[in-house]
């Protein structure tokens, strides 16, 4: 055996799991030896058409069968994965494709303009199509691609180190950051989630988040894989239809952000839908409120939170389902196999009750950003990766998050930097400065709102801010608000004061107008 990545992993499972449902997809089963050899398939089919190991294989589109063939297929090759966030605009995919040099694009056939707008110029020169025709000549069919390749399970030389996934955060300081998650990085933290969260052979996970994000993927479809399990696959959250396919598909394991879990509680089908087939919930993104875990304690659920990022793999931190109303606020205890510090200014490391920066250190933590040398070496102190984050452990051992030394925004589960939407913000040459911060919202948990001010004698609507970054970036990380101030509070250095500007405009959206003076 060369292989010692995760590409064979479906491979290896088909003879334990021969029968078994892997994948379903609108109501469609895929059967473990056939998803084995549509993968073997497409990884010949890659082969053939120059894909080697290190070479970056995109793909743009939403929760599909073909995303994780495309997944298992390329990291059999040992070449590198790179998904795509849909809800990107185009100049941000396309950085993407050109920072991480993606020489073969696939993209769902929904998608093509996203797809033709943000990767035409780019080196993304073998573009595949999936479940459509092509639009232009040159462009390949997917299942033309697969069936091209020759049903053999290829062993090609990977190891735990290699890269297998570049994954791209917002930036701190305007541009997005590709993490490099190994072979390693994921084995190690599917490891932690079958300790921390159970997941057991005949686990049948519902994965209602995008698998462009590490935690469903990471946490939901290759732990539930890895076990034998079946993956369930929706496109798109829609409260009723989660509800139908829980109680249909007799779901044991369900993940989401706590917008999504509120959805499903205050959808009409939430009393009478049958939830009982339902083990594992878990929750990431922020703290879920009271009320909350009242409402699916009063149907026999609890909830397993945690804390992480996509540097980690994505876990850190898992809270035991026992607890979580008894440890309220928490992010839960350092995973199995992984490390949690706090630490102060001075980077000595501070005991319970203490607040200071968290870090983390473990198999599942990257030890690069793609290409980024100054960046990953300003993440690492000793070995221990600096999350940005500020929080403390109580005498027990659970950590409490405080608050973001990066100042990002959590909405709906997505993260929003403020460097990235501030500079496009000032390009506008009217605008002196600008502030962007979270603010609470009972839907998405927070939202962005923009506080600026004008150059003397400037006018700026705030319609044309919204207008401006309309179509440069993605919608979620647009301001829902556009307040004009004559100043910004400020540090005596001059930095923004933004836990003030947070607690002014803290008032729920409905409640202020779009413009303030």
């Amino acid at each position: 055996m060369h292989n010692h990545g995760i590409g064979p992993w479906v491979w290896r499972r088909r003879e334990r799991s021969r029968g078994d449902v892997a994948l379903t997809f609108r109501d469609e089963g895929l059967h473990y030896e056939q998803l084995a050899e549509r993968i073997d398939r497409l990884a010949n089919a890659l082969s053939d058409r120059g894909v080697t190991a290190g070479e970056r294989v995109a793909y743009l589109g939403n929760n599909h069968p073909s995303f994780l063939e495309v997944f298992f297929a390329t990291t059999t090759l040992g070449a590198i994965f790179v998904p795509l966030n849909t809800r990107l605009a185009p100049p941000e995919i396309e950085f993407a494709l050109e920072d991480s040099g993606a020489t073969t694009l696939f993209f769902h056939a929904d998608l093509t303009d996203l797809a033709r707008s943000g990767s035409w110029s780019t080196r993304a020169k073998r573009r595949i199509i999936i479940a459509g025709e092509s639009p232009v000549a040159g462009i390949e069919q997917y299942e033309d691609v697969l069936s091209s390749g020759k049903a053999e399970h290829r062993d090609e030389p990977v190891t735990q180190d290699d890269p297998a996934i570049i994954l791209y955060t917002s930036g701190t300081t305007g541009h997005p950051k590709g993490a490099v998650l190994t072979h390693g990085n994921l084995t190690w933290n599917c490891f932690n989630v079958l300790v921390d969260y159970g997941v057991s052979p005949g686990e049948r996970v519902l994965l209602i988040s995008p698998m462009f994000h590490v935690a469903s993927l990471s946490n939901g479809a290759l732990p539930t894989l890895l076990q034998g399990g079946t993956v369930i696959l929706h496109e798109k959250f829609d409260p009723a239809h989660v509800l139908e396919t829980v109680e249909s598909e007799r779901v044991t394991m369900l993940s989401g952000v706590p917008t999504t879990f509120q959805l499903l509680q205050e959808s009409d089908s939430w009393a009478s839908a049958d939830i009982s087939s339902l083990q594992h919930l878990t929750c990431g993104g922020s703290s879920m409120p009271e009320r909350m875990l009242a409402a699916y304690a009063d149907r026999g659920l609890g909830f397993s939170c945690g804390y992480g990022m996509t540097e980690t793999a994505p876990g850190a931190t898992a809270m035991p389902a026992h607890m979580a109303r008894h440890k309220m606020g928490s992010s839960g205890l350092k995973h199995f196999f992984t490390d949690v510090k706090i630490i102060d200014e001075d980077g000595n490391e501070l005991p319970p009750g203490e607040v200071g920066e968290i870090c983390v250190s473990g198999p599942n933590v990257i030890k690069e950003y793609w290409r980024r040398p100054e960046a990953t070496e300003r993440a690492f102190v000793d070995g221990w990766f600096r999350s940005g984050d500020l929080g403390y452990f109580d005498e027990d051992g659970y950590v409490y998050i405080s608050d973001r030394l990066k100042d990002m925004i959590i909405s709906g589960g997505e993260n929003i930097y403020s460097a990235e939407v501030e500079g496009v913000i000032m390009e506008l040459t009217d605008i002196s400065a600008v502030a962007l911060v979270g603010v609470p919202d009972d839907k998405w948990g927070e939202v962005p709102l923009a506080v600026i001010t004008l150059k003397d004698g400037a006018a700026v609507e705030p319609e044309a801010v919204i207008a401006h970054l309309t179509g440069r970036l993605a919608k979620y990380k647009i301001p829902k608000r556009v307040v004009v101030v004559d100043e910004l509070p400020r540090t005596a250095s001059g930095k923004i004061r933004k836990a003030e500007l947070r607690a002014q405009y803290a008032a729920p959206v409905a409640e202020r107008s779009v413009s303030e003076s």
